[in-house]
């Protein structure tokens, strides 16, 4: 039986052995902020207004952005850190990661003074390999998936007799990051839903004991991206294909934590699956709309709430911007992609007369038309073009749709019939 494009339905019911204790609990989460009380920056958690106008909710989000390694991965490594018997930290340890959880390691071991070596899938992006070095890790590039890494982290801790800390499947880790709930529900609102994004599923553990033990009013819903599906395909039994190119490599996990989804399966009642273009879109939704820098994982809760825009409308929801760690290049493509899903930049194809003067006579209508032509190539070799003729492709930037339709219409009325390019299909 085939999964709906956007699972968001209740999970299954729990059967009679997974109703036991809870292997973390809200006390845990308690004494780990404790020890992260001023090692780790309590981020605000602000109200978006401009979000809230985007989606329909009442949209508030807590910056983890904000962190040193921009990430709220440095809570769990340090928390688990801390506890390390002076035995262990003198033997160094070792993490596998594809980014946000290696930073955190690197950094707070070099705080602590503790030797840290990294594994690092070697699609990771540069940004984050660099960080990471640059915090005084030795960093290993291993395999293509986090899965891989993991692999190559367990032999060498084996080998080296290193302390493997894991980036989920660790009580200390789950407890860690609990502490971005406890400090959501003190400086915001009574939230309806608290919007999650899920890897391994530390992050949500952590924060649905909290919620569960202090708000259990709020409704805490998951969200994976729908190359990786892990967590909903563990927790309803209905397996679905991991694997793929996803702006969000921080969640793109295979194998999710033994802990994480017992703790997952009894208090987070459904998740969401959310697509590449609805990332891209929330990616840059955070960079335009709140000025601040969201990964791909980082703005999946948005992705989530711009999915299913009338399950969360009129109600308070929370978002954690859990990472900002996102290549620029990567960055500066989704600007450029998203201003032409808004039809801000279009490019299309005319096929014109090859002769003197007609490249003046377009690029003079454009500019009375207000259009700010960006690239202009000409094609005169194409078989199914005439002799006489070329093939003009131009990318030109315009104010809004309404303004490209103008464009077209004004070429269509001097005879020029126009192709769009690159839209996927879509018309003008």
């Amino acid at each position: 039986m085939s999964a709906p494009a956007h699972p968001t339905g209740p999970l299954p019911a729990l059967s009679a052995h997974e109703t036991g204790p809870l292997p973390v609990t809200l006390a845990d989460v308690e004494d780990a902020r404790v020890l992260l009380a001023g090692a780790v920056l309590h981020t605000p958690t602000l109200r978006a207004p401009r979000l809230s106008a985007l989606t329909g909710a009442d949209v508030w989000v807590k910056y983890e952005n904000f962190q040193v390694t921009a990430s709220f991965k440095e809570r769990g490594a340090l928390v688990k850190l801390t506890r390390l018997s002076p035995e262990e930290r003198a033997r160094g340890v070792v993490a596998m990661s594809a980014g946000n959880h290696a930073q955190a390691v690197a950094y707070h071991g070099a705080r602590l003074g503790i030797a840290t070596t990294i594994v690092m899938p070697e699609t990771t992006p540069q940004v984050k390999v660099a960080a990471t070095a640059a915090f005084g890790a030795k960093v290993v590039l291993y395999g293509e998936t986090v899965a891989d890494a993991q692999t190559e982290a367990e032999r060498i801790a084996a080998a080296e007799q290193r302390v493997f800390v894991h980036p989920y499947d660790d009580p200390d880790v789950i407890a860690g990051q609990g502490s971005i709930a406890l400090e959501m529900m003190e400086d915001g609102p009574d939230f309806d839903a608290v919007v999650v994004p899920i890897g391994g599923g530390g992050l949500m553990s952590g924060m649905a004991l909290a919620f569960a033990g202090r708000a259990p009013q709020t409704e805490i819903i998951g969200v994976e991206t729908q190359l990786y599906p892990a967590m909903w395909s563990a927790l309803t039994g209905e397996e679905r294909p991991c694997g793929g190119p996803t702006l969000a490599e921080g969640i793109a996990v295979r194998n999710v934590g033994r802990l994480t989804s017992t703790i997952i399966r009894r208090l987070v009642p459904s998740i969401v699956l959310v697509e590449e273009a609805t990332l891209e879109r929330a990616v840059n939704a955070f960079l335009m709309h709140q000025k601040t820098l969201a990964e791909g994982a980082g703005a999946a809760g948005l992705a989530a709430l711009l999915t299913e825009p009338e399950r969360f409308r009129g109600k308070t929801v929370g978002l954690v911007l859990c990472g900002g760690n996102i290549d620029p290049r990567m960055v500066a493509g989704i600007l450029l992609r998203e201003l032409e899903r808004e039809s801000r930049i279009v490019s299309f194809r005319l096929t014109i007369l090859d002769r003197p003067g007609m490249l003046g006579v377009i690029s003079t209508l454009l500019g009375k038309l207000g259009a700010n032509i960006l690239e202009v190539h000409h094609r005169r070799t194409f078989l199914d073009v005439p002799a006489k003729g070329t093939r003009l492709d131009l990318t030109v930037e315009t104010r809004d749709q309404a303004h490209a339709e103008q464009i077209r219409q004004a070429l269509e009325a001097e005879g020029l019939p126009v192709q769009r390019l690159g839209a996927g299909g879509a018309d003008w």
